[in-house]
């Protein structure tokens, strides 16, 4: 059983019918589904929205594919159907694409964290369940005793979070001897990496409300799409680095139909532009960082999944 604590005072609490709890009150109270550390989500309000209003667009069981399934497996290289017992800390849950991988394919009891109110949709996708808990939390105010958990992982989040060195330091804490984090991120490669109309946009969007931000992709979406498409069809796809719109061949899963496709992008194109945070990593970074905060058996490395879509990723061990 993991210890659940008090972030402030680091007081063991106890589980009970309304949530966790001291000797004398509610700490953190269960709501809809989810026990609640935070109430306030802070500078993650933009994934909130999106993750609410693109509730299964990603999760494997309601799309049909398995691109969620099959990056989670190629980034871990895990066995399926193992950790009988074992404790899995997920933060930074989104919607759940990962929650219910995690739940469907192995048979470990999951601790599912998001700041954002994110943690919604991800109950509704994946709740109830007897081997989950979910938590809205932040990185940095994790609600468990440290040195608790087998097996930590954070995907898709670290260069949204406002110190991605922090962030690391966080996660590595929460491990048991013999635990594995593993972590992926966006990679940051050189100049190039920012010669893209996304950082150039940036200081702007970021600005505008979510509502309205999500509105003008909406507007947009259909000619932004064609631009990119033909860019690809005459072989100049690298300028597609300059329209405003995620990137349609390196990041997005064939098989979709066009309505599902479209409303990828959309999501892909959101989630660009909206968060407070974009801060790409050099995996030599990371994998010194995790050095740093004493973690062995490192491994960093580009991994490809799915033929054609990449992930910056890396895994050690606490001795």
């Amino acid at each position: 059983m993991i210890c659940v604590i008090d972030v402030k005072t680091n007081e063991k609490l106890n589980k009970t019918k309304s949530g966790y709890s001291s000797t004398t009150k509610t700490i953190y109270p269960e709501i809809d589904g989810v026990f609640r550390v935070v109430r306030d989500e802070g500078y993650t309000h933009n994934f909130g929205m999106e993750w609410n209003l693109f509730q299964r667009t990603q999760i494997d069981t309601f799309s049909g594919l398995k691109t969620s399934e099959n990056r989670f497996f190629t980034e871990t290289n895990w066995p399926k159907n193992n950790f009988e017992n074992q404790n899995i800390l997920e933060v930074g849950s989104g919607a759940g694409r990962f929650t219910q991988i995690i739940l469907d394919h192995t048979k470990a009891n999951l601790y599912s964290v998001d700041y954002s109110s994110a943690v919604d949709a991800n109950y509704k996708n994946n709740g109830p369940h007897e081997r989950l808990q979910l938590f809205q939390a932040s990185i940095y105010e994790l609600p468990f005793a440290p040195h608790q958990f087998d097996k930590v992982i954070c995907f898709g989040v670290l260069q949204h979070t406002p110190d991605v060195k922090k962030s690391v330091e966080a996660l590595t804490k929460m491990l048991k001897p013999g635990g594995e984090l593993i972590v992926d991120f966006y990679p940051y490669l050189g100049w190039y990496t920012k010669f893209n109309a996304k950082y150039w946009l940036r200081p702007w969007t970021v600005q505008l409300q979510p509502d309205y931000l999500l509105q003008l992709i909406r507007k947009n979406v259909d000619w932004l799409i064609k631009w990119s498409r033909f860019n690809s069809s005459i072989g100049l796809s690298i300028l597609n680095r300059f329209i405003p719109i995620c990137d349609i061949d390196k990041t997005l899963p064939t098989g979709l139909s066009k309505e599902a496709l479209k409303e990828w992008i959309i999501l892909d194109t959101f989630d660009i532009y909206s968060p407070t945070y974009d801060q790409p990593q050099k995996l030599s970074d990371v994998a010194a960082w995790f050095k740093e905060f004493g973690l062995t058996n490192i491994d960093a490395q580009y991994v490809t999944y799915e033929g054609n879509l990449t992930a910056a990723v890396v895994k050690g061990l606490k001795p």
